[in-house]
C-alpha cells in the first residue's frame, strides 16, 4: 500500500493486492486477492472487485445516481437521504486510466474497459468497451489480446492461441 491511500471501516483487501497513492476505498467496499489499483483510483461504498482486477489511474467506480448535497428542504443530505447503487468488477476485469463507471454496474470476468471511457451500462464477460459512453468493440483474451473471429461463435487469440467459443447475440 502506497502513501496518501484512505481505507475506511469495514473495507476488506484481498492477499497480494497493490494499493496505490492516493487510492480512497469507501467503506465496506471488498477487494480480492490480487488486485492493483494504480495511482488516483476511487472505489465508492457498494462497489465490489473480485479477485485480479486492475484499475488504471484515475479510474472511479461511482455509487450514487441522484447525487445532490441538499435535501429539497435545503438541509444537507446525509447518509440516510441517499440509496447506494451496488456493482461489481468480476474476475479478472481490467479498467483503464481515467474510466468512470455509473453506479449500479456490473462489469463481467476478464472484460476490459479502456482508458477515458464512460461505462453506462453493464459489459459482458470478455466484452472490450471503450468510448464516451462506452460500447462493445470486441471481446478479450485471457492474456489480453483482443480476439479474432475464426467462425461462428469460435474466437481465437492472434497473440497465444487460445479459443472461446462465445455466442453472438
Amino acid at each position: 500500500m502506497w502513501h496518501e491511500a484512505q481505507v475506511r471501516e469495514g473495507a476488506v483487501i484481498g492477499a497480494n493486492c497493490v494499493i496505490g497513492k492516493g487510492v480512497y476505498i469507501d467503506k465496506d467496499v471488498r477487494i480480492g486477492d490480487n488486485c492493483k489499483l494504480q495511482n488516483g483510483v476511487f472505489v465508492f461504498h457498494g462497489f465490489n472487485l473480485e479477485n485480479g482486477v486492475f484499475m488504471g489511474p484515475g479510474a472511479m467506480l461511482l455509487n450514487d445516481k441522484n447525487p445532490r448535497a441538499i435535501n429539497a428542504d435545503g438541509t444537507p443530505k446525509g447518509d440516510a437521504d441517499w440509496e447506494v447503487s451496488e456493482g461489481t468488477v468480476g474476475y479478472g476485469a481490467s479498467i483503464g486510466g481515467g474510466a468512470v463507471v455509473l453506479p449500479g454496474i456490473r462489469i463481467g470476468p476478464m472484460a476490459v474497459v479502456g482508458s477515458g471511457a464512460v461505462v453506462t451500462r453493464d459489459v459482458p464477460e470478455r466484452a472490450v468497451v471503450y468510448g464516451n459512453p462506452a460500447r462493445e468493440h470486441g471481446y478479450a483474451c485471457d492474456c489480453g489480446q483482443l480476439l479474432r473471429v475464426q467462425g461462428g461463435d469460435v474466437y481465437v487469440c492472434p497473440r497465444c492461441g487460445r479459443e472461446y467459443t462465445i455466442p453472438r447475440d
